[in-house]
């Protein structure tokens, strides 16, 4: 309809990442695999230490990317790849996203802080996950973090928040929505601490928005929780 001379044109429909029966499998599978996780936290973790638990974070994580690179195959869905954000095309694309991630790593090192100031989160009694001892469990430790890393920017910053822009047409309420459901993916480290990851994530998904990429995120993810093992042991 014309008014005034000027021509109403309704804005195109934004595209699906998948189906919406992917995404709610996706959540589905994710609920069960956090409540196996943390009965590994309460029962098998105490007493093989901590190896058990970074096995099946690690297993966990990397199944949830192989789901989300499956539903790239479906006709009409969103490759892997896009959700990443394309490839490097070469060392300066490389030093580029370190840097970004490194000012990023500043800016989210910042804001934890200030959470931890305000807010005082404590572990919860009897997670002895957040001490690696030995060599074994820092080994795993290291790859955790880099899974993590990978994995979780995939899943939370990539998949779920490009689904939740395509539905909402919101890019305020994509970030939301997938920092909420990221930081309730920690609860068994107690409210405070949900609040806190619920920040942090936030904080991923502004910078993801921002870059229409997840490489720089993905590379101050991993150092974040290697980070937090450098810390502990020292």
């Amino acid at each position: 309809m014309a008014s005034n001379g000027i021509v109403s044109t309704p804005q195109p429909k934004r595209k699906l990442v998948a189906p919406l029966w992917h995404t709610l499998v996706l959540l589905a599978v994710s609920v069960a695999l956090l409540w196996l996780q943390n009965r590994t936290l309460r029962s098998g973790g105490q007493h093989h230490g901590n190896v058990i638990h970074y096995l099946s974070v690690i297993i966990s994580e990397w199944a949830l990317s192989f789901y989300v690179w499956l539903g790239g195959l479906i006709p009409g869905a969103t490759r892997i790849r896009e959700l990443v954000g394309g490839r490097w095309s070469g060392m300066r694309d490389v030093l580029r996203d370190i840097a970004i991630a490194a000012a990023f790593w500043v800016v989210f090192a910042g804001v934890g802080f200030l959470l931890d100031f305000l807010l005082k989160p404590s572990p919860p009694a009897g997670l002895g996950f957040v001490n690696p001892r030995g060599a074994v469990e820092v080994t795993l430790w290291v790859m955790m973090s880099i899974t993590s890393g990978f994995c979780e920017e995939l899943v939370f910053r990539g998949y779920l928040q490009k689904q939740f822009l395509a539905l909402t047409g919101s890019a305020a309420l994509a970030v939301l929505a997938q920092a909420v459901l990221f930081g309730c993916g920690h609860w068994y480290q107690g409210v405070k601490m949900v609040i806190v990851i619920t920040v942090l994530g936030a904080l991923f998904g502004i910078l993801a928005h921002w870059r229409k990429s997840l490489r720089p995120g993905m590379i101050a993810h991993a150092w974040e929780d290697i980070a937090s093992l450098i810390a502990i042991i020292t």
